[in-house]
């Protein structure tokens, strides 16, 4: 990496890969025809760059932190710019929370062009659907049932507080035999 930084920019690293990749096509588009093929060659290798395709894995949508405070409670900030609360699901099934979120189905504004007339020079924002993410939050350590979820200028900042005496369980003894 570049500089002296003591972190590893990942936003740098994703657009050094999406510019190798542009100019990867735009030499391939300077060296064969509209359809795919070479001089010479058939139509059946047909090869077209589609804009439409999310090249962002889906582990890393929604930008997100995690992080322990202080006083030992664990805090999850999900960036969710142009979500509504109502379309955001937040729930614990055992050991883990579950979060989901819908995009709002109620339509473009009437100003928006539509999605086939848009060329994007660089596309970073782009919405969808976060199916069933799941984070790992042991229920004998934090205490589930008190948790603080803020939505707020589109930042959801989810804050679960330590148990004040982590469960321990009953202790089971082993015992040990000889293997005669």
């Amino acid at each position: 990496m570049k500089g002296t930084r003591g972190y590893t920019d990942l936003g740098n690293i994703f657009d050094e890969i999406f510019e190798a990749a542009r100019n990867f096509h735009d030499e391939f588009r300077k060296n064969f025809n509209a359809t795919g093929c070479g001089p010479g060659q058939g139509e059946d290798h047909p090869w077209v760059f589609d804009e439409s395709v999310d090249y962002y894995p889906s582990y890393s949508y929604p930008p997100m932190n995690a992080y322990m405070t202080a006083d030992r409670s664990l805090v999850f900030e999900f960036a969710l710019a142009g979500f509504d609360e109502k379309d955001l699901s937040l729930s614990f099934q055992g050991d883990y929370m579950a979060f989901s979120a819908a995009i709002p189905r109620n339509g473009s504004p009437d100003d928006a062009p539509p999605p086939q007339a848009v060329r994007y020079f660089k596309r970073r924002l782009k919405m969808k659907d976060i199916e069933k993410q799941k984070y790992y939050v042991p229920q004998d350590k934090y205490a589930q049932d008190k948790v603080k979820a803020v939505f707020r200028n589109g930042i959801l900042r989810v804050s679960i507080p330590p148990k004040d005496e982590p469960d321990t369980g009953s202790d089971i003894r082993i015992d040990i035999v000889t293997g005669d």
